[in-house]
């Protein structure tokens, strides 16, 4: 297959055109210095020209707090240029996989979010990602939206990484103890997303880490596996961290469109984290 990435230099990017690339499919990776997203001419251009099998769409805005005060920015990454790829895609007849979020659920639900609850965005961030989400639907029929969350890899900054960062530099954390979803290791993500995007199943998916945990449940598996020392973690309401963005106090997503597919479910989040450190 021939397969453009785009944001080919972030976390989940990478790991996408390293899997895509492991089973010798043809990648041509885009960020921000070579493909703008939000210039509809120029993505039009650029997926005519090449003629994808498939784009895998992982650029995006994701600074939570920063699309609070950058909501024009949010909204023109996130949204509109998700929409200029998807309009490519069914111009040029091919497939899109776009990256969406669980921060597109308001977090009130009191079990874990199916691919067709209603989504509520409490933010901005996800709001744009949800507007993300009906343009490429529209404009895209052969299209796949992908929800993830609590994403953590070898490259780009994560919670894994901020956390061992802390302990370094300090015995005692505070990590919030009432905010839940599943971790998940863009390793295991960017091999779902090959498999999927050899399918003609079109829609909306959950993938994460299988299992469910809160973020300070979280940093003490960090700990333990990262093998820091002995370091003190307090698990403290969300409302003591004050943020420009409110976070999804429940961000646990079932996979039931993985699951009616026939696909591979993703492994545990524990193991995807015990690989991760044995990786580094």
């Amino acid at each position: 297959m021939k397969i453009i990435v785009t944001g080919s230099a972030g976390m989940l990017g990478l790991d996408v055109m390293s899997e895509f690339d492991r089973f010798d499919h043809q990648i041509i990776g885009h960020d921000l210095d070579s493909l703008d997203i939000t210039d509809h001419d120029a993505v039009e251009r650029e997926i005519k020209k090449i003629g994808p099998d498939a784009v895998i769409h992982c650029a995006a805005f994701t600074n939570v707090d920063g699309c609070e005060t950058e909501k024009r920015k949010a909204f023109s990454i996130n949204a509109r240029g998700a929409g200029n790829i998807a309009a490519a895609c069914h111009a040029s007849g091919s497939k899109m996989i776009y990256i969406s979020t669980d921060y597109v659920f308001n977090g009130e639900k009191s079990g874990p979010y199916n691919e067709y609850d209603s989504p509520d965005p409490v933010s901005v961030y996800g709001m744009s990602k949800y507007y993300g989400e009906r343009y490429v639907e529209h404009a895209c029929p052969r299209s796949f939206i992908v929800r993830t969350s609590w994403l953590f890899g070898s490259r780009g900054h994560n919670f894994v990484k901020a956390i061992l960062r802390q302990a370094s530099e300090k015995r005692k954390l505070a990590v919030v103890v009432d905010q839940w979803g599943s971790p998940t290791y863009t390793r295991d993500l960017a091999a779902f997303l090959r498999e999927l995007a050899g399918t003609e199943y079109y829609g909306t998916y959950h993938a994460t880490n299988e299992g469910f945990c809160t973020w300070y449940d979280f940093a003490k598996k960090i700990i333990e596996l990262s093998n820091a020392g002995i370091t003190q973690i307090d698990g403290v309401s969300s409302a003591t961290i004050k943020r420009p963005a409110k976070r999804p106090a429940n961000s646990m997503l079932y996979k039931n469109s993985i699951l009616a597919a026939g696909l591979n479910a993703l492994p545990r989040w524990e193991d995807a984290l015990k690989r991760y450190f044995e990786e580094k």
